[in-house]
């Protein structure tokens, strides 16, 4: 499998010209032979838009169509970030379309970060889903979600090879970017694709610094400051050849962990 990946400003309130861009994007990668593409987090609408705009852009999957369409022209597969409807309240979800324009799965972000994201989003996700595609099991996180090891470890334990992650990482974090993004893909043997924003966007500073890890910890591609596109090679002979080297999930003694569970 080949995993591209795009950074950069986006659209702001403007989800008819984020389908355009995506389509773009798409184009660009599938003439490159990736075979998926990921965008960040909140992609369709940008991601500091505040309550009212966040309320305005909701959709509901229904809603997707124009990206299924895309991926189906294209023959990729896509993950971005979207503001999901559900009921009356909003999610930061992300989904992931088949290159047949299916949808494989759709997951809610399950940890919220401060003030910004609680202000916009009412409904908080609970399930950790795993979709197949192209003999790969892949996961997808939202931003906040890696900077806990638990939801990461609870996809690997779950099958998962690859995690998707579209985030919206702003300044003064980026240690997540350098460090953390490396270490979740070492602790857990699986392929990393970490996809953010690049520019300014209403007092915030996004660090960029988007990046496709290795099973081994081996950052494959990093991009800098501005817009850019990534593209990496994933291998499953490489993930099984890792795995076996590194005997982590069969060393693991899950009896001694319980107490992890417990609050702080």
């Amino acid at each position: 499998m080949k995993l591209a990946l795009y950074q950069g400003p986006g659209l702001v309130n403007h989800p008819a010209g984020s389908f355009t861009l995506m389509g773009n994007k798409a184009r660009q990668a599938a003439e490159a032979g990736a075979n998926l593409l990921i965008l960040p987090e909140m992609y369709l609408s940008g991601y500091n838009i505040g309550p009212e705009n966040a309320q305005k852009h909701a959709l509901t999957q229904a809603g997707l169509e124009p990206a299924q369409q895309i991926a189906a022209a294209h023959n990729i597969a896509l993950v971005f970030g979207y503001p999901e409807r559900v009921g009356p309240d909003v999610a930061n979800a992300a989904v992931l379309i088949g290159p047949d324009g299916k949808i494989l799965l759709n997951y809610r972000k399950s940890h919220l970060f401060g003030a910004l994201d609680r202000a916009m989003f009412k409904a908080v996700g609970t399930e950790f889903p795993v979709a197949q595609l192209g003999g790969y099991n892949l996961g997808v996180l939202i931003c906040y979600d890696i900077e806990f090891p638990e939801p990461a470890r609870r996809l690997a334990l779950a099958g998962a090879d690859v995690l998707l992650i579209p985030t919206a990482q702003m300044q003064p974090y980026e240690q997540v970017a350098r460090h953390v993004l490396p270490a979740r893909a070492y602790e857990n043997q699986l392929y990393t694709a970490y996809a953010n924003h690049s520019g300014e966007d209403d007092g915030l500073s996004y660090v960029g610094l988007s990046s496709i890890c290795g099973p081994d910890g081996t950052v494959l591609a990093m991009a800098g400051r501005g817009e850019e596109m990534l593209f990496a090679g994933l291998s499953l002979e490489h993930l099984r050849k890792v795995r076996a080297a590194d005997p982590f999930f069969t060393d693991r003694r899950p009896e001694l962990y319980a107490p992890l569970a417990a609050k702080r």
